[in-house]
């Protein structure tokens, strides 16, 4: 996998797909995953917390604190990796390390340019520009929808797009052994589109997401992708 994060996105989500799987470990990885998912609970309670503290720092300075940064980027970098290693994709039977630093040689990477400067009151209407984006992720990883049925009014929790194609990936690696590579390809393009869209909202870039599927382990060539900026409001 490149490690060039100078593309067509300064968010670069990466995904080689292990040449051998084991056909049944995916049954159990839910277990495997465990002690990550607590510690990311309380990794991500942080990260909405320095994301507050970055937005005042932004509006008021333009510049997003460099130590926020690294802590929100290796937040995003430990969740994609085990996201990759379990059901976001399940690329990998490699389990993922417990850091928030970036390791070239495991299969998943994530990295963001660090931006320099920062539109101070594009800050203020990032959630609302990623109102499209948001309807799309719906679909992707899907989530709660509320049912009223006469007095009675509970949540229901559904799954998404991602889920049904790693579903689709498990049966296939289940019974033949091996994971459909064109599935895989577009597995990634829609975890890509989700973690572009949360830098975005997240306002570690001013870049905003584009609306396509960049399909594929490895983020396109800047020649192979149109280039998605917003104006930065006049600020």
């Amino acid at each position: 996998m490149s490690s060039d994060v100078a593309s067509s996105h300064p968010v670069r989500v990466e995904g080689e797909l292990s040449p051998t799987l084991h056909r049944a470990l995916w049954l159990v990885k839910w277990l495997l995953v465990i002690p990550h998912v607590v510690v990311l609970a309380f990794l991500w309670i942080a990260f909405v917390a320095t994301t507050v503290v970055a937005f005042f720092a932004v509006l008021f300075t333009g510049r997003y604190p460099r130590g926020i940064f690294d802590f929100n980027l290796g937040v995003l970098r430990w969740s994609w990796r085990v996201g990759y290693y379990s059901y976001s994709a399940l690329g990998t039977d490699r389990y993922p390390p417990f850091t928030l630093k970036d390791l070239p040689d495991y299969p998943a990477r994530l990295e963001i340019e660090y931006p320099q400067q920062l539109a101070r009151g594009l800050a203020l209407v990032k959630w609302l520009l990623a109102i499209p984006h948001f309807l799309i992720l719906g679909v992707f990883v899907g989530g709660g929808a509320s049912i009223i049925s006469g007095s009675d009014s509970r949540w229901t929790f559904s799954g998404g797009l991602i889920d049904l194609m790693v579903f689709i990936a498990a049966i296939a690696l289940l019974f033949t052994g091996r994971y459909p590579r064109g599935l895989h390809g577009f597995i990634m393009g829609m975890n890509r589109w989700v973690f572009r869209v949360v830098a975005y909202v997240a306002l570690m870039t001013d870049v905003y997401p584009p609306f396509r599927l960049d399909m594929g382990d490895d983020e396109p060539e800047p020649d192979q992708a149109v280039d998605s900026t917003l104006p930065a409001l006049g600020v």
